[in-house]
Order: structure tokens, then sequence, then C-alpha cells
């Protein structure tokens, strides 16, 4: 189906890429999504019928998730802004986020021969700055960082999938803020038996975790006169996963006014990782260096 740009008909690009900009779902990622969103308000109370199409929705919301632009900055050929924005917070306030990334995460460990429930977690936050519509009551300075801003908890399981999040102020101590994030995991997933941090969640909650979780949080500890970066023992894929988020630019800085929709924009950016790894079929691979020629300059 063609769309229009600036007056002008561009048809989907081979690639089966709808609209054709790259953050765009395939055919074979929106077959995954599209069962999973909720039927449509329609009926003598429901609404009128939806003048765009939904998958235009998911790819606007995808676009500013990937991109990093501002609602009102949706290029003219997605629906209008106001539009995206209310799907955006309709879907994350009756929990259609939520239950799309967990069926996805689900899909994805049954794909790498894992049970769909995680047995074991890992939980890390990540300090990162806030843009200035981000009222001052739901940020902080993390002390340790020296950032202003806000502070993210995620739980995740062994192969990097998203469990929990909770974002708050960065001037939340990461023992303190973690408990939430445990304590979702714990009831969310019940099968999970323990959990890995590093050192600064040590201490207390540890002792918290097993009293009212009766769940172990083992503390991954660096080696003894280790200097510079070096892969951890089971932290490294929460630290991967860190890596996944914030190769997206709407998350490489806080813009949400509310903490829940930065948590929100967290779940879009797996929802799309997590399709694009069902739907692949290969190993991810990188573009290596492209040697200098007058064909590529």
């Amino acid at each position: 189906m063609p769309c229009r740009r600036a007056g002008v008909v561009v048809e989907p690009v081979v690639s089966g890429v709808w609209g054709g900009y790259p953050s765009d779902l395939t055919d074979s990622q929106w077959a995954l999504v599209e069962p999973l969103l909720p039927p449509a308000r329609v009926g003598p109370r429901g609404g009128r019928r939806e003048k765009h199409p939904r998958r235009r929705i998911v790819d606007a919301i995808f676009y500013v998730v990937r991109s990093g632009c501002a609602w009102r900055q949706l290029p003219k050929d997605f629906p209008p802004w106001p539009t995206v924005y209310w799907y955006f917070t309709w879907w994350h306030d009756d929990g259609t986020v939520e239950r799309i990334h967990d069926a996805l995460r689900g899909w994805v460990r049954e794909a790498d021969g894992r049970d769909a429930e995680p047995s074991a977690g890992l939980i890390d936050s990540q300090s990162v700055r806030t843009a200035d519509t981000v009222p001052a009551s739901t940020r902080g300075f993390d002390a340790g960082k020296k950032i202003k801003g806000r502070k993210r908890f995620i739980v995740t399981d062994t192969l990097g999938l998203l469990i929990a999040v909770h974002v708050v102020a960065a001037s939340v101590q990461d023992r303190d803020g973690a408990r939430r994030s445990l304590l979702w995991a714990r009831l969310d997933h019940p099968k999970i038996e323990k959990f890995w941090a590093d050192q600064g969640f040590a201490g207390r909650l540890v002792e918290w975790t097993a009293q009212i979780l009766g769940r172990e949080l083992e503390i991954v500890r660096k080696a003894p006169g280790q200097r510079g970066f070096q892969v951890q023992p089971k932290r490294w894929a929460i630290e991967r996963t860190f890596s996944w988020l914030t190769a997206h630019r709407r998350l490489a800085r806080d813009y949400e006014s509310s903490p829940a929709h930065s948590e929100t924009m967290i779940r879009w950016a797996m929802i799309g990782i997590m399709a694009r790894r069902l739907t692949r079929g290969h190993a991810a691979t990188r573009q290596g260096p492209r040697p200098l020629s007058p064909t590529n300059l």
C-alpha cells in the first residue's frame, strides 16, 4: 500500500517494510505484534471507527523510540502526533505494552531452547541525564556517577531479556531503589530462585531479598587488583541489555515527564529488539570496516 510523503506517493520497499523507515516493522514482525493489540473501540458507545491503520501507529511509536525525535516532530506520512501519543498512553494504561513484551520474551526464550518462564535473574541500574521537560520532583543527583537525572533499575533473565523495570530519581541508592524491581520480578515470575548483582547492591538488600522475597541475591565482585573494564561472570548479559537500550536515541536521555512512561519506552525498545530477533532467522551481524574508495565516498 503506498504512503504519501510531502505530496509524493512512495511505494513500500522490496524488503517488506511498510513505510520505508529503518525502524518500521517488517511484515513478519507485524504478524507477531498485531494479534497482541487490543480490539478496536467500535460500536454504539465505543467511539467511531479508527481512521489510521494500527500498523502506522506502531511504526510511529518505534520511530520516536529509535530516532529520539519529539512527538510533535513526527514525519507527516505518519498519523498526526496527537493520535500516535493517544495510542501510546492508551496501550500504556491498559497494560497492552506489557502483554506484548511478555509474550515476545516467552517466544524468544522458547526459540533459544529455554522454558518460557525464567528461573534466574540479573539486576543493575543505569543513571541517565534528563531533559528540561522532566519535572524536578522526579529527578535527582547521583553523587557516585556525577549525573543529574533519573536512574533505571532493570531485572533481566540470563539472556538479557527484560523482566522488570523501575525508573526513579538518580539520587536513590541502589540498595533502596532495587527493592521494587526485585519484588515485581518475584511476584510476576515465581520460578526465579536467584538473582545476581554488582557490589553496589551489597548489604541490607541481600538480607531483605532473603527474608522478604525468600530468594537469593548473590553479589558478583570484581577480582582483587582489577584495573579497567573486565567482563564479569553472569552480569555481562545485563550490561549488554543496557547497550541495546541506549542504542535507541530516545533512551540515551530521559525525556518523559512521567517515570512510568519512561518504563514503557524501555519496553517498546525491547519489543523491537525481540521482534527482530524472532524474525531474523540468523545470528546478528555488524557491518565491518569499509575500505575508502571513490565508490563509497
